[in-house]
C-alpha cells in the first residue's frame, strides 16, 4: 500500500512515520520547508482544560495522554511541568472555579493552590494584585515544536517515509489504483490513498480535489486566525512550567529564553505587518513580563512573530475521510500541538482499516449536515491559546 502525505508539519510527519512503521510505503510531499508553517509558530501548549464540548475535551485529553506515553517523565522535545493559572479579577475567577469543578467531574488532574504553595512551584512570580485565585494543572505540559519534529523525523526516516520538500501540490484526481497527485515541479504520483495535513492550505488543496472543508481565514487584523508570540533574550528566571497571568501568557522556550502571549494584544495582529522587536509593542510584552517575574528586567524581544492558527470552521478538528472521495483522508485541526501523536497513531490504524471512536463527532461530513456553521469565538480570555 502507498499512502501519500501532504504536509510535513507536526500533524502530517507524526501520521506518516506511524504509517511506515506499520509497514505501508510512504511519501510525504511539503510545499515549502518541514514544519515551517503553523507548527513554527505555536505556543505548543499540551492541554484539555477549557476544550468544549465534552468530546472535544476527550480528544484533546487523549492527546494530552499520548505525549506522556511517548516520552514519560519528558523528553527534550515534550517538558510535562504543569500549567499554573492565576485568575485576579472576579470574572475571570469565576470561569476558572467552574472550570476546576468540569475537570474534577471529568478526572482531569487540578489542584488549587495558595500563595505559599504557588511561590513553591514558582519562586520568582510575583503575584498580580489582587489576585484571587490560582490553580495547577500537573499533567499539562509544553512542546518545542522543531525537536517534536526531530524525533518524529527520525523515526519516519528509520521506517523508510520518503519526503519531498518544496513540492507544492497542484491537482488530485482519482485514478485506477485510487488517487493521482500532480506537483508543480511535473511529478505525477499514485497513490492508494492520501493523507491531507496541510495545515491552513487544506481548504485550497481539498477543494482542488472537489471536497469542501470549511477553514476560518485571515479577513483583518485581530480576528481568530492569528496571534502575536514574542520571544525574549536569555534571562535569569527560575520558570519550568507554563504561566498563565490577566496580561501575560508566558513559557520556557530553551536556553533561558521565554516565549510571549498577551491575547488582548492580538487586536492589531496581522501576518503581512510584524512589527519590529524594539517596537512600542515589544515594549509593552516586556514591561507586562517584568510585573510577574521582576528578575526579567534585563530582557529584549528577539522575535516577534504573528502566528497563524488552523482553525476549522466551527473551532472543532476535522479528521476522517472525504464524503466525495474514499481515497482522500482529511485532518485540520487548531490543536495539533496537542493532538499530533495522538493523531499520528489514530489516523493511521483509521487509513489501514481501523476505527477510532473518539473521531466520530469531528468527521468532515458534518459540514454537510449544518444549515448554519457557527464561528469560533475571538481568544480573548486568559489561557485561551
Amino acid at each position: 500500500m502507498h499512502v501519500i502525505v501532504i504536509g510535513a508539519g507536526a500533524v502530517g510527519i507524526s501520521i506518516a512515520a506511524n504509517l511506515a512503521e506499520h509497514g505501508t510505503q510512504v511519501t510525504v510531499l511539503e510545499r515549502g520547508s518541514i514544519g515551517a508553517g503553523t507548527t513554527a509558530t505555536s505556543y505548543a501548549w499540551v492541554n484539555s482544560n477549557g476544550k468544549e464540548p465534552q468530546a472535544y475535551f476527550a480528544l484533546n485529553a487523549a492527546g494530552v495522554k499520548a505525549h506522556h506515553d511517548l516520552a514519560p517523565g519528558g523528553s527534550s522535545w515534550f517538558v510535562p511541568g504543569g500549567h499554573l493559572e492565576v485568575a485576579a479579577d472576579e470574572a475571570h475567577a469565576r470561569h476558572l472555579t467552574t472550570r476546576i469543578q468540569r475537570m474534577h467531574e471529568r478526572g482531569y488532574p487540578v489542584q488549587e493552590l495558595t500563595p505559599e504553595e504557588t511561590h513553591q512551584l514558582l519562586p520568582d512570580l510575583q503575584l498580580p494584585p489582587g489576585t484571587l485565585q490560582v490553580a495547577f494543572f500537573p499533567e499539562e505540559g509544553h512542546v518545542f515544536p522543531q525537536l517534536y519534529l526531530g524525533a518524529m523525523l527520525t523515526r519516519a526516516r528509520a521506517a523508510g517515509v520518503r519526503i519531498h520538500t518544496q513540492t507544492p501540490v497542484t491537482a488530485l484526481e482519482t485514478a485506477p489504483t485510487g488517487a493521482l497527485v500532480h506537483t508543480a515541479d511535473g511529478q505525477h504520483l499514485e497513490a492508494d490513498a492520501i493523507v491531507m495535513a496541510a495545515g491552513r492550505w487544506t481548504q485550497d488543496l481539498a477543494a482542488a480535489a472537489g471536497t469542501q472543508i470549511p477553514l476560518a481565514r485571515f479577513s483583518h487584523p485581530g480576528d481568530v486566525t492569528v496571534g502575536y508570540l514574542a520571544t525574549t533574550s536569555p534571562v535569569p528566571v527560575c520558570l519550568d512550567r507554563l504561566l498563565t497571568t490577566p496580561r501575560l501568557n508566558v513559557r520556557p522556550d530553551g536556553g533561558g529564553r521565554l516565549l510571549l502571549q498577551a491575547l488582548d494584544l492580538d487586536v492589531t495582529a496581522d501576518p503581512d505587518q510584524v512589527p519590529a522587536p524594539d517596537s512600542a509593542l515589544a515594549e509593552e510584552f516586556l514591561h507586562r513580563l517584568r510585573e510577574v517575574l521582576p528578575s526579567t528586567d534585563g530582557a529584549q524581544i528577539e522575535r516577534l512573530v504573528v502566528g497563524q492558527r488552523v482553525m476549522p470552521a466551527d473551532g472543532l478538528t476535522i479528521v476522517g475521510p472525504s464524503t466525495e472521495h474514499p481515497w482522500l483522508y482529511l485532518v485540520a485541526t487548531h490543536s495539533g500541538i496537542t493532538l499530533a501523536p495522538f493523531l499520528g497513531q489514530a489516523v493511521a490504524q483509521e487509513v489501514l482499516g481501523g476505527h477510532e471512536p473518539l473521531f466520530d463527532d469531528f468527521r468532515p461530513n458534518r459540514f454537510l449536515e449544518r444549515a448554519t456553521i457557527t464561528a469560533p469565538p475571538v481568544p480573548r480570555r486568559p489561557g485561551e491559546q
